[in-house]
C-alpha cells in the first residue's frame, strides 16, 4: 500500500496533520508521501490542479494500490481524485481517510468571507488573504472557486472505502453537510470528534481510526 496526503487550503506538507501521520506511518514502516499543492503557484491553485498533481504522483510510485488522505479542500480533491480513476489503473486508489471535508466547496460561500466577501471575491478576481503555512499575505485568483464548480461531490458514483473524520465543532465545513454525505454511502464511516476544523486536539484518535481501517499496526 502506498500512502498520499492532500493538504488543505492555504496548508503545506508541514502542517501539524500531516507531520504526524508521517511520524506515525514512518513508525510503522511506510512513507506518507505529501505534494506541495501550493507549488508552482498559490495564486493560480485550482482543485482540477490538485487532482491532476494527484495522476502524476501515483503513477511514479510503486504499482500498488493507494490510500488517499486529504484535509478540508484536499479531502475534496481526494474525493475526486478517486472519482476520475480509470478503472485499469495500476495504481487504485482504493482507500480514503478524509479530515473535515469540505464536501461542499464551490456550491457554498466560504465560511470566513460570508456572501459579500465572495462577491468582492468574484468581482475582482482576487482573494487576499493570510496563507497560514507562510504566515504571509497571499492572494488567489476566483478561478479556484469557479473551478471547484465543476466537481459534485454528492452525484460520486465509485464505493470506496472512506474514513471520514470531523469535528463537530467546526467553524469552516458545516458538520451537518457532511453527515448528510456520509448517511446513504454504506462504504463510508464518519466519526464524529468534539474538535473544530483543525482537529489539532484529535491527532492520537485519528491515527488510531486510520490504522484500525489501513490494517495498520495503532
Amino acid at each position: 500500500m502506498q500512502y498520499v496526503y492532500l493538504h488543505g487550503f492555504a496548508s503545506s506538507p508541514a502542517s501539524s496533520k500531516a507531520v504526524y501521520l508521517a511520524d506515525r506511518l514512518a513508525a510503522a514502516g511506510s512513507v506518507l508521501h505529501c505534494p506541495d499543492l501550493n507549488q508552482p503557484d498559490f495564486s493560480t491553485l485550482t482543485v482540477s490542479r490538485i487532482i491532476a498533481r494527484v495522476s502524476a504522483l501515483v503513477t511514479e510510485l510503486p504499482p500498488d494500490p493507494v490510500a488517499l488522505f486529504g484535509s478540508s479542500l484536499g479531502a475534496f480533491a481526494a474525493l475526486h481524485a478517486a472519482e476520475q480513476q480509470s478503472g485499469r489503473d495500476t495504481h487504485p486508489i482504493n482507500r480514503l481517510v478524509l479530515l473535515a471535508p469540505a464536501f461542499d466547496f464551490g456550491r457554498a460561500a466560504i465560511g470566513e468571507l460570508g456572501p459579500e466577501g465572495m462577491a468582492r471575491w468574484r468581482e475582482t478576481g482576487w482573494w487576499k488573504l493570510k496563507h497560514y503555512a507562510s504566515g504571509t499575505t497571499s492572494r488567489v485568483h476566483y478561478e479556484l472557486f469557479a473551478d471547484a464548480e465543476r466537481y459534485d461531490s454528492f452525484a460520486v458514483q465509485r464505493p470506496i472505502p472512506t474514513l471520514i473524520l470531523h469535528g463537530d465543532r467546526d467553524e469552516i465545513v458545516d458538520s451537518a453537510m457532511v453527515a448528510r454525505w456520509a448517511e446513504r454511502r454504506l462504504h463510508a464511516r464518519l466519526v464524529r470528534l468534539d474538535d473544530d476544523h483543525q482537529l489539532a486536539a484529535s491527532h492520537e484518535r485519528i491515527w488510531q481510526e486510520t490504522a484500525r481501517f489501513l490494517d495498520l499496526p495503532a
